[in-house]
């Protein structure tokens, strides 16, 4: 598939399609989707995922709350800068001027994974202070050693390969492959989103941003820079994640003013996916708690 993915062609059976819209900001087109009443809770899917990611959790959330979720740049419906990949500071400035653009300004934010990592650096970056950034199985912490110089550079190498997204894409197109790629997330992915993502790892140009992604991340100055988040976190943390090690929840709290971190057990890295109705409850309950101080204080 070479073309980039458009909701108005390649939108049908999108999870919470009714709630989809097309928005530009900062150069791009955003696919965001909105729904429900009450406090804003922005959610922020990691990389090479997309909005469809919150596709069960996204409407147990607009039961009592305003939800939007968005594809970050590159992935899903969202087109991607010009200049190439976004770096992190770029991706949640970009992040920040969709959400002045849309008048919102969140009460809360939910990031999995790297999606975490953005919602913190738009916290760091900007006037943003949410009541509470919730962090889900989030991407915190740099590696270290050989794997910190090893990976982002091949990642780097593979993005500047104008062949090796396409590469990538094709390869996808082997169902196994991907249920292979899923089942090591350690969670049991449900059928209808594994579709999915076969439907994105077989887009060049979803894999290219992926790729530009991992390139451009730089966790080393935003670990540096988490004793200043000034806003409480919460970072939930899945007992059988084997993307992202539970025990880097505790680690990325002793950097944290207001952290706090919660442990879960049986679910995989994907828990959201998985498990919706188990994670509104834990995520719920965090907002319901953290929201309402915040309006009392």
């Amino acid at each position: 598939m070479s073309a980039r993915l458009r909701l108005d062609r390649d939108g049908d059976g999108w999870p919470n399609r009714a709630a989809s819209r097309m928005v530009e900001s900062g150069g791009l087109d955003w696919h965001v989707q909105m729904a429900g009443a009450g406090p804003v809770v922005l959610l922020l899917h990691g990389t090479g995922a997309s909005t469809h990611s919150w596709g069960q959790l996204f409407p147990l959330l607009a039961r009592d709350f305003t939800v939007v979720a968005l594809d970050l740049p590159g992935h899903g419906f969202t087109s991607a800068p010009r200049s190439g990949a976004a770096s992190l500071p770029q991706m949640a400035a970009l992040v920040d001027g969709l959400l002045t653009r849309l008048g919102l300004d969140p009460a809360a934010i939910v990031g999995h994974s790297a999606g975490a990592a953005v919602a913190l650096r738009m916290v760091l970056d900007t006037r943003r202070r949410p009541a509470v950034v919730i962090g889900l199985n989030a991407a915190l912490i740099p590696f270290g050693g050989l794997a910190g110089r090893v990976f982002p550079a091949l990642a780097r190498a593979l993005f500047l390969n104008p062949f090796a997204a396409g590469l990538v894409a094709r390869r996808a197109q082997d169902t196994e492959r991907v249920d292979r790629l899923l089942d090591n997330t350690g969670s049991a992915v449900p059928s209808w989103s594994r579709t999915i993502y076969q439907r994105l790892f077989a887009n060049r140009h979803h894999v290219d941003a992926t790729l530009g992604m991992m390139a451009k991340w730089d966790l080393a100055t935003l670990w540096d820079d988490l004793p200043r988040v000034a806003v409480p976190v919460r970072l939930i943390a899945t007992d059988h994640d084997r993307t992202v090690p539970p025990a880097s929840a505790d680690k990325a709290v002793a950097q944290l003013k207001l952290g706090q971190a919660i442990h879960i057990p049986r679910l995989g890295h994907l828990a959201h996916e998985e498990d919706a109705a188990t994670m509104h409850d834990w995520i719920t309950a965090i907002l319901d708690q953290t929201i309402h101080q915040a309006r009392a204080s």
